[in-house]
């Protein structure tokens, strides 16, 4: 089976189009490598977390700032497709 990526975002930040935009930028980039994105409102304030499966691949606390589509396009290739070409988004 497919894996989901989770999006946990605060939606007292007023973050949920970017948490929307990072998961287009994903499923238009994995269509046929994901199952899903997932986008679920925090009840901890100012959480920005992106988990693959179980992993958490992205903390915006523990990053200190929040994911360009690029990097995490890169990281999610290197867990799901490590051999594949990002085109533009390598460079």
């Amino acid at each position: 089976m497919k894996p989901t990526i989770t999006i946990e975002y605060c939606p007292k930040c007023g973050w949920l189009l970017r948490a929307a935009w990072m998961a287009q930028e994903l499923l238009t980039t994995f269509v046929e490598d994901l199952y899903s994105v997932q986008l679920v409102p925090s009840e901890v304030a100012g959480r920005y977390i992106i988990t693959l499966g179980e992993q958490v691949i992205w903390d915006r606390k523990r990053e200190g700032h929040f994911p360009e589509p690029k990097e995490m396009k890169q990281l999610v290739r290197d867990i799901l497709a490590p051999d594949r070409n990002l085109g533009h988004n390598d460079r």
